[in-house]
């Protein structure tokens, strides 16, 4: 566990030592650094293996950056038609002298969205997106900001229907699914309010009333919320586009269901030169080392959406000023997600996973409860992600805790809950690095992610409050 520990030791110091001559606060080179580490801790040396985990990272994460670079361009796109103008004015109309509340409804609408779409990044990055520009006219930091984006999404994401956290942690334990996702309505209600209460409390004052940034201007301040959306609902249709396309790809009505851009892109065949085989476009996308990262379900309607925006002449002739502007404000974030993938690669490489999950299986039952937990927490920070985390670790530590006398049912909600909690540590929080880049881009200044990722504490610790309640 040593050969673990130390490398994210590093990365911390680094991160939080920002009076280390040449890299302190350099969050790029602390990830660089965690990978090295990992691979040298365990006598790796050979330069075409640190190749391959480099590749293996990237394959990884290919849709994580393929998302970024399509919600800047989407991101640019409702800037240049007026969306955000139009839902940050009607916002203003409605809650100008009420920031608070201001702020509740975007957490709202993330949590809502992250819902119906399953996926904390989706929810970041369809209604994220649209949000940010209203919070910087707030004058929040942009790690405020990202925090709060950030938490909404992740509450959102296991908040039932759409809740793959609480499916899982059932299909993992062989618990009812619709008595564990009625307890989920119930535990993530108590997450919004606690993020919510945090949020108005600590994060936005009296002084953070939209308009409070002056270099943003706020417009139709003199138009009621009705006169703004009756004047302006067009700006607003790429958005309800994505939002149909991403609903009709996750809801399980098969009459209605429809992925769009693969059934788009499955329209066009070509024979293989190397194996002489028929295949669609999109199959072959999707067997493309990285550039398979641009065939995910989100990524793709994000994708569908853009061309959707097309309608509007002022989309057409600016495109190649939207791509500029677009690539532009994500490319820091894009660079700090390679570092990103190269350090996940390395943990892979090295067999950090799997020391991990074995660290779980060796627990005394006297500490297992609270030994997997940590585990989780730990697996949660090495991968960024929920599914790895319950897959890796619930996967075995689930049944256990069930052999050990605990309901299948509270097993359940146990992982469900630690799982969410540990991809939004500090470390690979994959949805804090999509968002962060988001913000950055927007705001125009650099945004320190691992800041943005504290600030989301109290969410991780009601999370995992909730764990502990029902491990105990």
């Amino acid at each position: 566990m040593i050969k673990v520990i130390i490398p994210m030791v590093a990365l911390l110091l680094v991160v939080f030592l920002k009076k280390l001559p040449g890299i302190g606060g350099n969050v790029k080179f602390a990830l660089f650094l965690a990978g090295a580490l990992t691979l040298l801790l365990n006598g790796i040396f050979d330069l075409e293996v640190w190749l391959d985990a480099f590749i293996d990272g990237l394959n990884r994460l290919a849709w994580i950056i393929a998302l970024s670079i399509a919600g800047s361009l989407f991101a640019e796109v409702s800037n240049q038609i007026g969306a955000i103008d139009t839902i940050v004015g009607a916002l203003n109309a409605k809650f100008g002298k009420r920031p608070r509340i201001l702020v509740v409804c975007v957490i709202f609408a993330l949590t809502v969205a992250g819902s119906l779409l399953g996926d904390a990044i989706a929810a970041a990055t369809v209604i994220g997106v649209l949000s940010v520009g209203l919070l910087i006219s707030m004058n929040l930091s942009g790690e405020k900001i990202s925090a709060i984006i950030i938490m909404g999404a992740v509450t959102g994401s296991i908040m039932p229907p759409m809740t793959q956290a609480l499916a899982l942690g059932s299909s993992l334990v062989g618990a009812d699914p619709d008595t564990v996702i009625n307890m989920g309505y119930i535990t993530i209600t108590i997450v919004f309010a606690v993020v919510s209460i945090y949020v108005a409390t600590f994060l936005v004052k009296k002084d953070n009333f939209l308009g409070a940034n002056k270099s943003i201007e706020v417009k139709y301040a003199d138009k009621s919320a009705g006169e703004i959306l009756r004047k302006n609902w067009k700006s607003l249709l790429p958005m309800f586009f994505l939002i149909l396309v991403i609903v009709l790809r996750t809801i399980p009505v098969p009459a209605i269901s429809i992925d769009l851009g693969p059934a788009v892109l499955s329209q066009f065949q070509f024979i293989s030169l190397s194996s002489g085989e028929t295949q669609t476009l999109y199959e072959w996308l999707s067997n493309m080392t990285i550039i398979n990262g641009i065939t995910n379900g989100v990524v793709i309607s994000i994708l569908c959406a853009l061309l959707f925006s097309f309608i509007f002449p002022k989309v057409r002739n600016n495109g190649k000023e939207i791509v500029r502007e677009g690539f532009n404000k994500v490319k820091s974030t894009v660079l700090l997600q390679v570092c990103c993938a190269f350090m996940l690669g390395c943990f892979y490489s090295a067999g950090s996973i799997d020391t991990v999950a074995a660290f779980c299986q060796d627990l005394n039952p006297n500490v297992l409860k609270i030994g997997g937990l940590v585990a989780m927490m730990l697996i949660g920070m090495l991968t960024g992600s929920q599914s790895t985390t319950q897959n890796v670790v619930f996967s075995f530590f689930g049944p256990a805790l069930v052999a050990s006398g605990l309901s299948n049912v509270s097993a359940a909600l146990v992982g469900a809950h630690a799982a969410t909690a540990a991809q939004a540590l500090p470390g690979a929080n994959m949805t804090g690095y999509v968002v962060v880049g988001i913000v950055a881009g927007q705001l125009g200044k650099k945004v320190d992610p691992i800041k943005a990722m504290l600030y989301c504490l109290p969410m991780v610790i009601a999370l995992t409050g909730i764990a502990i309640f029902f491990l105990y």
